[in-house]
């Protein structure tokens, strides 16, 4: 096995941090407009229906913006492979904070009707999109800066921007329900953390920047000029499709617990306790924001542990406490107490963490340098499409039609099985050399 030399610690610290600080503000926007959702859009750009029916048309807008993410990362990965992984983060940290920006600024349903709710959905769109480039990109400039023995840990820290990203999101919209009346914060407030991402991403433009390429790609490219042949396959999708199937459906298996659970735990949460629970939105918020917390702490520390014990190991786990813990969630909540709400959040974001920790190595480690980008982006964000982007909607239908939570558990226990699957046909990846594909089998430590 051939191992990447390590970088000076130095140089992997700054990476990560840019990484990190990026992937933070990309998911503060992204993030705020499912919480604003649940909360806001459902009054302000669907007013003339049903309280339920209005969420669940919210959700749908909401949903939209993943169907882009496969586009997006398609498009990012075939560049982000020819032309580098810097390039294309920054111009998808311009996007996302553009439309997120402009969103602040739209007007409502009550000022130009049926227009607002279409140019929300575009701007949802392009969300989507950039999204859908920012993640492989993250990931992949950071794994390919570090060296295999801590790469679980070094490559989960951009994972770890998105519970960074919620608790930003949160904790915003949190204060803003604090410190002023629902009156005012539906009238103006809500605009205010859209308006701020304008700000924020000026501060991760500058910090991303400064980056360097990733070495791996630098010394790709380099070879490919020497040889006179293409670093990227002209057309990527078929390469992965013909060559690397089953490495996509893996990742796609592998995605769809995790990204169905996280969506339930951290948004429809706000469904049900302001809907059947009666209870106010600062219960579910600071559930979230103090549950995020303890998912940001926790996502490194089960990547490192993915380094000792390998990726499977740690994604199994995962698995099977979220199939198992979703239960005891909802039990939880129903108590309608603070303590036993916010227990069942946080303990469900710790065990997702065991799914999300490894995940970033574990996709990476799954390709070669010429289709990297575009097969991790891509099996990432496919799954997103049925997984995240219908979590809320279906938890939210499935309570409509049967008013019970029960359906709703079940539905995140069979995603989470799915993944329990895809996990276990997958090779263990940890250790392999990143100049290669773990479908290598020389590349496979034994």
């Amino acid at each position: 096995m051939v191992e990447t030399p390590a970088p000076p610690k130095k140089s992997i610290v700054k990476v990560v941090a840019a990484s990190l600080i990026g992937t933070t503000i990309e998911w503060y926007d992204f993030f705020l407009y499912g919480s604003a959702a649940a909360l806001v859009f459902n009054k302000l750009f669907f007013p003339s229906v049903d309280p339920l029916t209005g969420t669940l048309l919210a959700f749908t807008t909401y949903a939209i913006g993943f169907l882009a993410r496969p586009l997006g990362g398609l498009v990012f990965g075939h560049f982000g492979d020819k032309i580098g992984r810097k390039r294309l983060l920054v111009l998808a940290l311009v996007l996302m904070g553009g439309a997120t920006f402009a969103m602040g600024l739209l007007p409502t349903y009550a000022t130009i009707g049926i227009g607002a709710p279409i140019l929300l959905t575009l701007l949802r769109l392009v969300q989507g999109f950039a999204l859908g480039g920012e993640w492989g990109g993250a990931v992949l400039i950071v794994s390919e800066h570090g060296d295999a023995k801590r790469r679980g840990f070094w490559a989960s820290w951009p994972q770890a921007g998105v519970p960074l990203g919620n608790l930003l999101a949160t904790a915003v919209l949190a204060v803003l329900a604090a410190v002023q009346t629902d009156d005012a914060f539906l009238s103006w407030g809500w605009r205010v953390p859209f308006l701020l991402s304008g700000l924020l991403v000026g501060i991760g433009l500058w910090i991303r920047l400064t980056v360097s390429e990733s070495p791996i790609f630098l010394e790709a490219q380099r070879k490919a000029e020497l040889a006179k042949a293409p670093i990227v396959e002209k057309a990527p999708i078929v390469t992965l499709m013909r060559e690397h199937w089953r490495e996509v459906l893996i990742a796609m298996g592998a995605r769809m617990g995790e990204n169905v659970s996280y969506y339930v735990i951290t948004a429809f949460i706000l469904v049900y306790i302001t809907g059947p629970l009666g209870l106010s939105k600062s219960y579910g918020l600071n559930a979230v924001l103090i549950g995020s917390v303890i998912h940001f702490v926790s996502i490194p520390l089960w990547g490192a542990l993915s380094d000792r014990v390998g990726r499977r190991a740690v994604y199994l786990f995962g698995a099977v406490g979220v199939g198992v813990w979703i239960f005891v969630f909802f039990t939880l909540l129903d108590t309608k107490s603070f303590g036993a709400i916010l227990l069942a959040t946080a303990v469900g974001l710790v065990l997702h963490g065991a799914m999300y920790g490894p995940q970033a190595a574990f996709f990476s480690e799954l390709f070669g340098t010429r289709v990297r980008y575009s097969g991790a982006s891509i099996g990432y964000q496919l799954a997103s499409i049925v997984a995240g982007a219908l979590a809320p909607l279906i938890a939210t239908a499935l309570l409509k039609a049967y008013g019970s939570t029960v359906p709703v558990a079940l539905y995140v226990g069979f995603a989470c099985l799915l993944s329990v699957i895809a996990v276990v046909v997958a090779k263990e990846t940890r250790g392999v050399s990143l100049e290669k594909s773990a479908t290598d089998p020389a590349e496979v430590p034994a």
